[in-house]
Order: C-alpha cells, then sequence, then structure tokens
C-alpha cells in the first residue's frame, strides 16, 4: 500500500518542463507566437538560399524594413486589442487612417505654409496634432453612437469605413497631396528617420535598465503582498533573456548601413573624405519603431496597472456585471473607441510620413490585418481576452507573412490567400487552446 502511494505521488509531481514553465511563469501563448515567428522567419529563409542561392530574409536590412513595414498596423493592432476585448469590433480603421492622413497633408500642403511659412518648424507639430485630434473625433463618434444609440459596433465601423474613405476622396478631389514637410517625413524612417549607432546604444541601454529595474521591483512587490515568489534562478533567466534580446535588436539595426548613393551625398555635404573601403554609417532604429515601443509600453502600463484597464477586462468578460458593479459602460465604449481613433491618427502619421504623402487610398484593407494581428495575438473574439504584446507579435507575423511571400515572388492573390487561411487557422486555434484550458 505505502509503495502504490509513493509510486503514485512520483508520477503525479510535475516534470522537468512543467516545473520551468511554472518557476518562470512564462506565457505558453508568447512562447507559441515566438515559435511561429521564428518558423517562418526561418523558413522563408531556407527557401530563399535554395531556390535563389541566397537568403534575403534574415539579413539586417530585411528584418529592419520589417520593423518599419510593422509599425503603422502595430500601433492600430495596440487599440484593436481593447475593442475585441469589450466584444465590439472596428472595421473602420484603415479608412480613418486615410482620412487622418489627408487631413495632415491639407494641412501642411495647403493651408499653414501660407501662415507660418514653408518649412517652418512647427509645421509638423500642429500637423501631427491635426491628425489625431481627427482620429478622437472620428473614434469618439463612432463610441458615442454604438453606446448611447445602441447601433452595432459592426454597423457602425462597417459604415465608417465606406463615410470616411468617401469624404478623404471629397476633400482631395482624387489627388495626392504633396510634398510633405521634409521634418514630418523623418517620421516615417529612412536613412534619416533613424537614431543612428550612438542613439540607439542608447535605447538599449535605457531599456535594459528598464527590464532590470522591473524585475526587482516586481520582486519586491510580490514580497510586500506575500505574493508567490519565483526561484531566483528563474529571474537571473529572465533578466538574461531580456537584456539578451535588447542587445542583439540594438546590434541587429546597427548592422544596417546607408546606401552607398546616400553616404556619398551625405559625405559630400559636410566635407567628409571616404576611404578606400567605403563610409558604413548605421542606421540604427527607425523612429516608426521608437513609436511602436512607446505605444507598447504605454498601453501595457493603461492595461495592467490603471483602472481603466481593469474596467476594459470587467467589461469584456461579462457586460451585465461590470454594469450591475458601478462601471459605466457607455462612457467606456465612448473612451475606447476614442482611444481607438487616437492610435489610428497616430499611425496615419507614420503611414503618410514613410510614404512622402497623403491619398485617400491610404490605410486601403488595413482593418483586415490590423483585426488579423490582434486575433493571431491571442485576443478572442468572445471578449475578455487579450494582451498588447500579443497583438504586437501578431502584427509581426502578418508582415513577416506578407514580406516573405513578396520575396519568393508570390502573386498579391496568393499573398491575400494565405493571410486569409492563417486568421482562420489562428482563430480555430484559438478556439482548441481555450477547450483544453478548460
Amino acid at each position: 500500500m505505502t509503495d502504490m502511494s509513493e509510486h503514485s505521488a512520483t508520477r503525479n509531481q510535475p516534470g522537468l518542463v512543467q516545473r520551468f514553465m511554472r518557476d518562470t511563469e512564462l506565457d505558453t501563448r508568447l512562447l507559441g507566437m515566438l515559435g511561429a515567428l521564428a518558423l517562418i522567419w526561418v523558413g522563408f529563409h531556407v527557401y530563399g538560399a535554395l531556390s535563389n542561392g541566397f537568403g534575403a530574409f534574415l539579413t539586417p536590412r530585411n528584418l529592419w524594413n520589417l520593423s518599419v513595414q510593422t509599425a503603422s498596423i502595430g500601433i492600430m493592432a495596440c487599440g484593436m486589442v481593447l475593442v475585441i476585448i469589450t466584444r465590439h469590433i472596428d472595421l473602420s480603421v484603415g479608412s480613418v487612417l486615410g482620412f487622418c492622413a489627408v487631413i495632415m497633408g491639407i494641412t501642411q500642403v495647403w493651408f499653414l505654409p501660407k501662415l507660418v511659412g514653408l518649412e517652418h518648424w512647427s509645421i509638423w507639430i500642429i500637423a501631427c496634432v491635426v491628425g489625431m485630434v481627427a482620429g478622437t473625433l472620428v473614434g469618439a463618434i463612432h463610441g458615442w453612437l454604438i453606446a448611447y444609440l445602441s447601433i452595432p459596433a459592426f454597423i457602425v465601423t462597417l459604415g465608417g469605413l465606406l463615410v470616411w474613405r468617401g469624404a478623404a476622396f471629397l476633400i482631395t478631389r482624387g489627388e495626392t497631396i504633396s510634398p510633405l514637410d521634409s521634418t514630418f517625413k523623418l517620421l516615417g524612417g529612412g536613412p534619416n528617420g533613424a537614431v543612428g549607432a550612438t542613439g540607439s546604444w542608447i535605447v538599449g541601454i535605457i531599456a535594459a535598465i528598464a527590464v532590470v529595474a522591473m524585475i526587482i521591483m516586481g520582486r519586491a512587490r510580490r514580497k510586500r503582498f506575500d505574493f508567490r515568489l519565483r526561484p531566483i534562478w528563474a529571474e537571473w533567466f529572465i533578466g538574461i533573456i531580456s537584456v539578451g534580446a535588447v542587445v542583439g535588436a540594438v546590434l541587429l539595426v546597427n548592422a544596417y548601413p546607408w546606401p552607398t548613393g546616400i553616404v556619398r551625398r551625405y559625405a559630400a555635404a559636410n566635407d567628409i573624405e571616404i576611404p578606400e573601403g567605403g563610409l558604413f554609417i548605421s542606421h540604427g532604429f527607425a523612429i516608426p519603431v521608437l513609436i511602436l515601443l512607446a505605444v507598447i509600453v504605454v498601453m501595457t502600463v493603461v492595461m495592467n496597472r490603471t483602472r481603466f484597464g481593469r474596467y476594459v477586462y470587467a467589461i469584456g468578460g461579462n457586460p451585465e456585471a461590470a454594469a450591475l458593479a458601478g462601471i459605466n459602460t457607455r462612457w467606456m465604449t465612448v473612451k475606447i473607441f476614442a482611444l481607438m481613433g487616437f492610435l489610428t491618427g497616430l499611425s496615419a502619421v507614420v503611414a503618410s510620413a514613410r510614404l512622402g504623402s497623403a491619398t485617400n487610398a491610404l490605410g486601403t484593407l488595413d482593418e483586415l490585418y490590423v483585426i488579423a494581428a490582434a486575433v493571431i495575438g491571442g485576443t478572442s473574439l468572445s471578449g475578455g481576452v487579450g494582451t498588447i504584446y500579443g497583438a504586437v507579435l501578431g502584427a509581426f507575423v502578418m508582415q513577416s507573412l506578407q514580406t516573405g511571400m513578396v520575396l519568393i515572388g508570390f502573386d498579391a492573390a496568393v499573398q491575400q490567400v494565405v493571410v486569409g487561411g492563417v486568421l482562420v487557422l489562428a482563430v480555430y486555434l484559438d478556439n482548441l487552446y481555450r477547450r483544453s484550458s478548460k
């Protein structure tokens, strides 16, 4: 009898992997997303190497461009997480992006030069503020219609998809608004729209210090409230992996040099003699990527450390119970959609600055990629579940698929088929995960 009891106790003890996951408290969804992303990157690189003799995916140039291309979708995905968590949907973000881009374009091309002069230092600031205010107002209008007139979010935002795209066309009469302010265009990336090697190391050092501080403060907070502590080795493991990822990102962006032609023009303008082996000037982190990182940090704090974030999860979990608990769910809905509009306006800044012009077609079909990024990142369409970092990783997965298919020469039609299939598969896997967790 004793032997059987001991054998049963031994059998019920968690294995090595289970103990590791328990002690480190790593999110299995996060690991799955990172694994899928790594598989996509390596797969496209190996495919390119086998077919063309050169793998073009895992190169500093491609990964740097991938991060810049992901920034616009990633910013909007951070807001879409809140919308979907509260059991709504926003189909209008692509059209609102185009509308905000047009508003910023005419502000800095048609109006401000007449008031303050061409290329005035304040133009880019005013244009950005106007675009983000316009996005916030549009989002608030959508939220008011949904919350106070009880019109389903699907219908409101579907109507917004048509209304704001049409409004952008009417404002510009179908014309492309350009050229935009030169300082404004730096927000879209490019050789001059990056912080360089030194600036990237400064960003990396600040990020590494922040990671260590978060681990130390988190452990102190657990002690203060008498919560379970992670083993010391687990704290060291998480710290080393996180700091290593930061250092690796800095080394990667600093390994991508300016194009030769731009280097020559820069050297000629600054009386710099180019050595025989060439002049290596690093791009460093692109400004759109830094904007995305700032949005990730702020939105994560909002969702995890504020009353607003707790209300969002409460409404998504059970709207009726949240209302009975005293949460003003209607006003919260307005604020959530206003925040979605603000982030869409910020994304319009990045997208139009990267394009160097404003057109009413900007952001076409972006709503599909934003929703797909949030869902692939683990945000449940039934509400109550979702993370900011998951949505951003989902955006990287979507953009990686697109970039990889472009590199290997897939047609646009095939790309759409693959993206649609991945979205359906992500929802199916999410359902399986929830069943198994129950």
